[in-house]
């Protein structure tokens, strides 16, 4: 027989483990904001974790960015037809790209490998105990293991960004010559046209944010796995789908106030 009881237990350990998970990220990333006067003792580790975030994540990053730029701008052309002039098609391209499509959709992409990368690391070193032989040793786990990897997602994260950025307006440009037919120089005069560098300098700080919420979830779900080789998929499934998550969360909060407050340009 079901009961009101029986029906919102699951409700309430889901609403528990979720104020669980969010009190034990906070607690990490302070953790590492911490130990950041210690970073130059980790220089070594945190840059063969950019290299592996930034180099490995390049080809992924090279094909998405070139196919969104591509299809912003055939989808940009189809709604502009007959009532747009083509001119501004390299505006509307330039805009969704910088403000939007290029640190969403890197992070997203980058997000899920780097952060599944991160989970599988960490869990397999917490169920085989090697993080509990470097505590034993005396060695802290989080300064060691923990601030290289959100340090190199934070730092990584808005290069790539910037590196999509380039390939998407360039997919758009070659896609809007070949196949839609508004040349080159017309192209870069919409896109020059409403052109302001506080677009970029806004993209640049969501994607240091999402690249900060990549690496903290990787961390957290890889340093809290059990239960042997399914915990630690179970972790990794996890660790994409929270960041997933929280990166479309964030981006709401990050558009609200960097749009509506920072940089607002109205004239009230």
């Amino acid at each position: 027989m079901i009961t009101a009881q029986n029906t919102f237990r699951p409700i309430g350990r889901s609403f528990l483990n979720f104020l669980r998970d969010v009190g034990g990220s906070t607690i990490m990333l302070l953790g590492v904001f911490r130990r950041l006067k210690e970073l130059p003792r980790t220089h070594r580790q945190t840059l063969l974790q950019m290299e592996a975030i930034g180099i490995g994540s390049m080809p992924l990053v090279f094909v998405t960015a070139l196919f969104v730029g591509a299809v912003a701008a055939v989808q940009a052309a189809y709604q502009f037809q007959d009532y747009v002039p083509m001119v501004f098609l390299g505006t509307v391209v330039g805009k969704s790209v910088i403000l939007e499509l290029g640190p969403v959709l890197t992070a997203l992409v980058v997000g899920g490998r780097v952060s599944a990368s991160i989970a599988a690391e960490l869990g397999t070193m917490k169920v085989t105990e090697q993080i509990d032989a470097m505590e034993i040793l005396a060695i802290d786990p989080q300064r060691y293991l923990v601030m290289p990897r959100i340090v190199a997602c934070v730092v990584m994260l808005p290069v790539l960004t910037i590196f999509a950025d380039v390939l998407a307006i360039f997919g758009g440009m070659f896609v809007a010559n070949v196949a839609i037919g508004v040349n080159t120089p017309t192209f870069v005069e919409g896109l020059r046209m409403f052109f302001y560098v506080d677009d970029v300098i806004s993209g640049i700080l969501k994607a240091a944010t999402f690249g900060g919420i990549i690496g903290l979830m990787g961390c957290y779900n890889g340093f809290r796995t059990f239960g042997g080789a399914r915990g630690v998929g179970r972790s990794t499934m996890h660790a994409v789908v929270t960041s997933c998550i929280c990166i479309l969360i964030a981006d709401y909060f990050l558009a609200s106030v960097l749009f509506r407050v920072i940089f607002y340009r109205g004239t009230t």
